[in-house]
């Protein structure tokens, strides 16, 4: 048995597992932990399963301390990053910090697209680098910034918070069958490594917005990189000025985006569900 916390940044839901404890198969476990049908549920939780597995090493010794964060979704796969869950990975270790005493409230994530750095308070901002709309970056296969174009039924612009995104600007996302029409997109030959497809809908002075999510290969909660790619693309188009904080809101709660000339931020609540232990299967060897 290994020990396991559940948290959740506005409703995007991740098992946190220690990186020291024993789970051999970590593809394996994710699959059977996520799993909305059949994986890990509690009392105490939103809903069944998770939008991933977090494997966190804390590493105390730095100043700021880190955490190094290695994301499993739900098929198997790693994503370089999530914006969500390195703000639950920055509260994860924010507690275990403080039981030392040793703690002023940063926390530097590492992840496979950059170390970020985390503020802990009563809301979790995190730096999310900078948006890259260069096409070798997304990755697209374009000449040129995919700006604003036709894939599939949604026109879009590609651009990487680090993990690829489709963002469409529309009238109403809740007018979109997302999970009909996000497959194509995500699947789309003209993004080489699939990307996320987001919707975005101006309300007032901030956006509602909706992501199928690549890993997931669903519609989630809440989307943090989402949440950014909406920022980005709306600054990208004039719709709002560097320096301005947007706030995006997907299904599950609101979350501040600002988008300057050469760096994002996110930031919003992160809420602990409950830890308990789980059994880990090893894996059977091959004839």
């Amino acid at each position: 048995m290994i020990q396991i916390e559940k948290y959740h940044g506005t409703g995007n839901d991740f098992v946190i597992v220690d990186a020291d404890a024993g789970v051999p198969d970590r593809r394996a476990f994710a699959r059977r932990l996520c799993d909305r049908d059949t994986g890990i549920e509690h009392a105490d939780a939103m809903q069944r399963g998770a939008d991933g597995v977090l494997f966190l090493a804390l590493e105390p010794e730095f100043t700021p301390p880190r955490a190094v964060m290695t994301l499993v979704q739900p098929d198997g796969s790693v994503a370089a990053m999530c914006g969500n869950g390195a703000r639950c990975a920055a509260e994860w270790a924010a507690r275990r910090l403080r039981r030392s005493g040793a703690f002023d409230g940063a926390v530097m994530i590492d992840t496979q697209s950059g170390t970020r750095r985390a503020t802990v308070g009563d809301a979790i901002t995190i730096e999310m680098g900078n948006p890259a709309f260069a096409p070798a970056d997304v990755p697209v296969d374009s000449d040129e910034p995919f700006v604003e174009r036709d894939v599939g039924p949604l026109t879009v612009t590609a651009v990487n918070t680090g993990v690829p995104h489709a963002v469409a600007m529309v009238d109403d996302v809740d007018a979109v069958d997302l999970e009909e029409i996000a497959p194509s997109v995500r699947h789309a030959d003209i993004f080489p490594r699939g990307a996320n497809v987001t919707l975005a809908a101006r309300t007032g002075e901030g956006y509602r917005q909706r992501t199928f999510e690549r890993g997931v290969e669903g519609e989630t909660d809440s989307c943090g990189t989402g949440a950014v790619a909406v920022g980005a693309v709306a600054h990208r188009l004039d719709h709002v000025e560097a320096g301005e904080t947007v706030q995006v809101s997907p299904p599950g709660g609101d979350l501040d985006v600002t988008i300057t000339d050469h760096t994002a931020t996110l930031r919003g609540p992160v809420a602990h569900e409950f830890s308990t232990e789980v059994g880990v299967e090893r894996p059977v060897a091959d004839d």
